[in-house]
């Protein structure tokens, strides 16, 4: 017999959870989230689980209390005997320190994987990770989707006859190498070679390709504080690309970001919504599509115990 299928919702990102909830025609589960005076997590499950198939659906970006709040909600869940506890985290942060490159430095996507599995979690499903290699630090189970079938739904043909795609460094060349043949056979990809002095900081060393007369689109996991995203843009613009698009899975625009993508020679920032973008961030110039289709679609057959493999593009 089946488990019945419950999916609830942390704080980060409640847009998404109920879109999500809507693709699978469910209600989002009942469950309190506040804080104490001093600004410690309380979670209360308010309907029964036991038996349960359950999906937790939580962004893990700062403040860390976006974290602890799923960590807390996974072992109240699990404690309440659901049957299964999946942890959906469309975005999953402290993911960049994923190697050892340094003296004394810790691996946090590491440790944030061991917290997710000993809090109580099954499973994890997981969108664009920074790097592949974060699957292997879990001892569970790990869907990791890529958003490359959102983006190439906002791409019709018409759009990519004169484009270019652009890697803003030397380890995204594989992906905008992949991307570029899905949308197009004969879509040629130049690359940025970039030095990075310190974290949050990079320098545009030299452009790899021909980029002259065509539509650029720079594809990346993140933009963050967009330096990396407009210094690539500014050298594509100095060797004379005709418009410049910029394509990121996760808008965590933190620090000056806004600020330098509301000046910088990108005409449009495409990212999706694994991460809830605050009114206050929304330039005329980004665009934001929703992954709730791909998620629920996900969900939908991780319960089913059917193949979730034709996502994986």
């Amino acid at each position: 017999m089946e488990s019945q299928l419950k999916v609830f919702s942390g704080r980060s990102n409640r847009p998404l959870a109920d879109k999500i909830c809507k693709h699978l025609d469910l209600p989002c589960g009942a469950a309190e989230i506040r804080n104490f005076a001093d600004g410690e997590i309380r979670v209360n499950i308010n309907e029964n689980v036991r038996g349960t198939d359950v999906f937790v659906i939580q962004s893990t970006q700062p403040p860390a209390d976006n974290l602890l709040e799923l960590l807390l909600m996974i072992d109240a869940l699990r404690r309440a005997s659901a049957e299964r506890v999946t942890a959906v985290i469309p975005y999953y942060g402290y993911g960049r320190q994923d190697r050892k490159d340094e003296p004394r430095v810790p691996l946090s996507a590491k440790l944030i994987a061991n917290l997710i599995s000993r809090a109580g979690a099954d499973r994890v499903l997981t969108l664009e990770l920074h790097a592949d290699q974060i699957q292997a630090f879990f001892d569970i189970p790990v869907d990791h989707l890529y958003s490359l079938p959102v983006f190439i739904e906002y791409f019709p043909a018409s759009r990519t006859k004169n484009m270019v795609v652009v890697a803003p460094d030397t380890g995204r060349a594989n992906r905008a190498r992949g991307f570029a043949s899905r949308i197009g056979s004969d879509i040629p990809i130049a690359i940025v070679d970039k030095r990075r002095p310190k974290p949050n900081m990079s320098e545009v060393a030299t452009l790899v390709g021909e980029v002259s007369g065509h539509d650029a689109l720079i594809l990346d996991d993140m933009i963050d504080t967009a330096g990396t995203l407009v210094g690539a843009a500014k050298a594509l613009a100095e060797n004379g690309t005709k418009s410049i698009t910029a394509l990121a899975t996760h808008g965590v625009l933190s620090g000056p970001a806004i600020e330098r993508l509301a000046a910088s020679d990108i005409d449009e920032v495409i990212i999706t919504d694994t991460i809830d973008l605050p009114l206050e961030k929304r330039l005329e110039k980004i665009k934001v599509l929703s992954v709730s289709s791909l998620l629920a679609e996900a969900v939908f057959r991780i319960h089913r115990g059917e193949s979730v493999s034709s996502l994986f593009v």
